[in-house]
């Protein structure tokens, strides 16, 4: 299977302005998540997707593929859609890398696409296991809750499933709820598909995308990780990278 990796790269953020090009220990972000990205086994090639002149010719400066895209792309989906179609060769597959998250492990790159070649999946993503009771009650972090062959079943900002007559336990210890993580395998024809549908109920209720693939019964399936991933939405988080490096 010939696979896209696409990291989309916005410079516009409420939280943190040219959060792509910041720098980590003499490197911009997105440089850092690109020289992760590009240690994976089953990436056929690799780009990133942005609006933003500044951040095109940084990935250009330090020898990366870039694509310029529309500033009007509703998610990292519709990014990622418009790269694939400008690209000058065909891909099977492609995987949407988050550019906030400079120590991706490249290991669950190749753990979408190989779940991505299972039979009857369209759609893959990923999963933590909760284990800090902060995270489990925060709506910022999604939840998701999957059948037994590995499809989820839904996404939510709330901790799901309900566990009836806990009486005051601590619920983790009643159940192993899963924390969703960003990442995404699209096969190439869905990935055209699903950025036609129009938003569902479900998605704008709970402000959760991929809730209108499901509703539009498309094939997720969820991978279990161990690794827990550092993303970068705030300066502050940034201070805490930089230990890393």
């Amino acid at each position: 299977m010939k696979v896209l990796g696409v990291i989309p790269a916005r410079y516009a953020s409420s939280r943190f302005p040219g959060k792509p090009l910041a720098d980590i220990a003499g490197k911009p972000m997105i440089q850092r998540v690109y020289e992760r990205c590009q240690l994976s086994k089953t990436l056929s090639s690799l780009v990133v997707a942005t609006d933003d002149q500044r951040i095109f010719d940084a990935v250009i400066a330090f020898g990366g593929r870039a694509v310029m895209t529309r500033e009007d792309h509703q998610s990292g989906t519709d990014r990622c859609f418009e790269a694939l179609q400008k690209q000058n060769e065909h891909f099977d597959a492609v995987v949407n890398i988050q550019g906030d998250e400079p120590l991706i492990n490249p290991e669950q790159i190749d753990q979408l696409v190989r779940l991505l070649e299972r039979p009857g999946a369209e759609i893959a993503t990923l999963a933590h296991q909760i284990r800090d009771a902060n995270e489990l009650q925060n709506p910022n972090v999604v939840k998701v809750v999957s059948s037994l062959n590995g499809k989820a079943l839904y996404f939510s900002r709330y901790a799901i499933p309900y566990i009836r007559n806990q009486a005051g336990k601590n619920a983790l210890n009643d159940f192993p709820f899963l924390k969703h993580i960003g990442l995404y395998a699209y096969k190439a024809a869905v990935l055209k598909a699903i950025c036609t549908l129009p938003p569902s109920l479900l998605e704008k209720t709970e402000s959760l995308e991929q809730l209108r693939w499901l509703e539009n019964g498309y094939a997720v399936f969820v991978g279990l990780t161990e690794y827990q991933n550092i993303g970068v939405d705030t300066p502050d988080d940034l201070k805490k990278i930089h230990n890393f490096f």
